[in-house]
């Protein structure tokens, strides 16, 4: 049996997000705070080949976004990643990813508050106080909600800004730094002998540096085209993204003696090339795209809870969109009070544990998805994968391969969340079979 991608009928969500509005909701779910810290560990596990591992990595995370791009072909509902995977497998594996992906979005969201904070500290030190400290984020958080309460337009407008200057602050700094190393010899990098283990952790550290982007999948129903729009999207994202990371491992490694030593290696890298006006840009564009990806989490993160209670595997009250500015209102409330509560707790050390699980896991699940939803949806999708299965397969190896290098050391979080999820769907399996 066919199934339909048309949205559910009582969906009042309406469709104003366009083409490069998802390119730029795609880009600020990717394009963090990691940036500005990243060449630096990058540079520690593989010195002078760390801007080679950067393409490589973005090729492989372009397997698994050519994975995506088919299955969000082949639908124009809320959702994203919870959609497809419930729709492939089943209720139980859906509610688990919708489980795991809304507290990955929420802490990850938490630890970029608290680090906006510390960089809003290098321009005015009193923010740096408790007090002040509570206030700002109390400020920051209730100010992107309102903004995306009261419209998915003022949400996509303000991704959209952001996005513009994060890109132009980066560009100036990448092309300073091109402009420096055309008229100056590379420094001499210390010689680093890079095992398979040392690739395997860069590896593992740059494709989750090119994740993200599939939460701007979250708001498809209120994109104008949605199966071609986000297949386009996320290719031109993952470009976007991947000239920016290379650009700059490459200038950093250029221009520093040490970069692996370097705490802030782009502010570094600027000052070299482009003086103290350098660092104050580079000190800039970390609150831009900061601001840029909590904004863009605050309109795609919704509306993950909004699909789960759409589709009854959470309380109906979150599917509830506003009468006058068709807006997951509940959801998005919910979701600003949540990250309030998680960026009041500053260290998430088991962040990383959860976020690597979570996405190796549903970075998977999608490529096993894509054979299973093209026999159970053979006219759906507007884009193939080519090859046949040879790209879902390759994905699925990478993640496997991947997962031997996570630390489950912290895994007590993943236990809990695992249990929340399965919780969830005991609630929702119950209510099911009683009232049929």
């Amino acid at each position: 049996m066919t199934l339909s991608p048309a949205d559910p009928p009582h969906s009042t969500l309406v469709r104003v997000i366009g083409r490069w509005s998802l390119v730029a909701l795609a880009v600020n779910n990717t394009l963090g705070s990691g940036i500005f810290g990243l060449p630096a560990p990058v540079a520690g596990l593989l010195g002078a080949a760390s801007p080679l591992a950067v393409l490589l990595a973005g090729a492989g995370m372009a397997v698994i976004i050519a994975c995506y791009a088919e299955l969000a072909s082949q639908f124009t509902q809320t959702g994203g990643t919870y959609l497809y995977l419930q729709r492939a497998f089943g209720r139980l594996v859906g509610v688990q990813v919708g489980w795991l992906t809304l507290l990955g979005r929420l802490t990850a969201c938490a630890a970029s508050v608290n680090l906006l904070v510390v960089y809003l500290g290098e321009f005015w030190p009193a923010a740096l106080h408790p007090t002040v400290r509570l206030a700002i984020i109390t400020l920051f958080i209730a100010m992107l909600a309102a903004i995306n309460y009261r419209g998915v337009a003022g949400g996509t407008q303000v991704s959209n800004l952001s996005v513009a200057a994060k890109l132009g602050a980066l560009g100036i700094v990448c092309a300073a730094g091109l402009a420096y190393l055309a008229g100056h010899a590379h420094v001499a990098v210390a010689p680093v002998r890079a095992g398979a283990d040392d690739w395997l952790n860069a590896m593992l550290l740059l494709l989750f540096a090119y994740g993200g982007y599939e939460a701007a999948l979250n708001p498809m129903a209120e994109a104008r085209n949605p199966r071609r729009d986000a297949v386009f999207a996320l290719f031109a994202a993952a470009l976007i993204v991947g000239c920016v990371y290379f650009l700059v491992q490459y200038t950093v490694m250029g221009v520093l003696p040490e970069p692996a030593r370097s705490v802030r290696p782009v502010s570094d890298a600027a000052r070299v090339v482009m003086g103290r006006a350098g660092g104050v840009l580079v000190a800039a564009a970390a609150l831009v795209s900061i601001y840029g990806y909590l904004s863009a989490n605050m309109l795609t993160g919704p509306r993950g809870m909004f699909a789960l209670a759409e589709r009854a595997d959470f309380p109906s009250s979150f599917a509830r969109v506003h009468p006058r500015f068709h807006t997951p209102f509940v959801s998005i409330v919910v979701f600003a009070a949540l990250l309030w509560g998680f960026a009041q707790f500053a260290g998430f050390a088991w962040n990383v544990t959860l976020s690597a699980v979570a996405r190796l896991f549903y970075y998977g699940g999608v490529c096993v998805a894509v054979p299973v939803l093209r026999r159970r949806q053979p006219g759906a999708a507007s884009f193939r994968v080519p090859g046949g299965w040879l790209l879902p397969a390759l994905g699925v190896a990478m993640c496997a391969l991947l997962m031997t290098r996570v630390d489950f050391s912290k895994s007590v979080v993943l236990l809990v969340t695992v249990a929340l999820g399965l919780g969830n769907w005991a609630v929702v399996r119950g209510r099911r079979v009683a009232g049929s």
